[in-house]
């Protein structure tokens, strides 16, 4: 956050994340995590792991991110057929090996802290691209999945992208008003119709900002476009979007059941582990 300004505002997602970053590296402290890659002891994301990263090509579409065949081209013939309504998406790394098994310790095993480790990442991969972002907003689950869950593994990331880089968090400015299927085996067709109009925004919050998107995993962009929509109806200036991993073209995401993952406190019984409200991540 050197260098940037930083007002009032923010001082109450500053003093959530505090509290937060104070829990966990107590918790870490009493109970020494294990690597979510490879199960190394006394870390939470071990920097092996992370030295294993499959990084996206470099030639990529300069609008949706994804991998480009063509090196003369400069978007891809889905962004020039039917341009999406955020401005750029980029994903830091493919969702493949150790990122995809961090990814799924902090979606489906409740590996909290791990979402600050992974924020922080991900808070330095987008602040090379100096985007004209003022607030960042996570991609909603519904509440049958919130309820389900517990909570939004994309808040547990967008709130320290928004810390590091002093922008205001509005975690309440986007809801997903109508619950929506899996988009996992679904067509590039099927995604956009699952997700179409399935998102409302809040124009108080959200009319003339720019506004950065953060989600955990991109495939087609879909979610993210439906999102982007919803806020731009609203007035949103401007839409960016940052996902930790995308989908490389080939992957069976099909196929992605949750892979045989390291517990993250072996030696803490289910009774005594830390749990979470529906409300975790949110701020008033």
């Amino acid at each position: 956050m050197a260098g940037k300004h930083i007002s009032l505002r923010h001082f109450p997602t500053l003093g959530c994340a505090a509290l937060y970053r104070l829990f966990f590296y107590g918790l870490d402290w009493l109970y020494p995590p294990s690597c979510a890659g490879c199960g190394r002891s006394g870390w939470r994301w071990c920097p092996d792991c992370q030295q294993q990263l499959v990084l996206l090509p470099e030639s990529i579409c300069e609008v949706c991110g994804t991998p480009l065949t063509a090196r003369s081209a400069k978007t891809c013939r889905a962004c020039r057929t039917l341009p999406p309504p955020f401005h750029a998406l980029r994903s830091w790394a493919a969702f493949e090996g150790s990122l995809r098994a961090a990814i799924h310790h902090l979606k489906y095993r409740r590996y909290f802290a791990l979402g600050e480790t992974l924020g922080t990442l991900l808070a330095r991969f987008v602040s090379q691209f100096d985007w004209p972002v003022d607030a960042v907003i996570p991609v909603p689950l519904g509440p049958k999945r919130l309820a389900q869950r517990g909570y939004n593994q994309a808040a547990c990331l967008a709130l320290f992208v928004a810390v590091e880089n002093a922008w205001h968090y509005l975690p309440q400015a986007l809801i997903r008003w109508r619950e929506t299927r899996s988009q996992v085996g679904l067509s590039l067709e099927e995604r956009r119709a699952n997700v179409q109009g399935a998102f409302l925004a809040n124009p108080h919050q959200v009319e003339g900002r720019c506004i950065l998107l953060v989600d955990d995993v991109a495939t087609t962009g879909a979610t993210l476009a439906a999102c982007s929509q919803a806020l731009r109806e609203a007035g949103a200036h401007a839409v960016y979007a940052v996902t930790l991993a995308r989908t490389l073209p080939g992957h069976d995401v099909s196929s992605d059941a949750l892979p045989v993952c390291v517990d993250p406190m072996p030696d803490v019984s289910p009774a005594n582990r830390p749990s979470c409200q529906n409300n975790l991540w949110r701020i008033p």
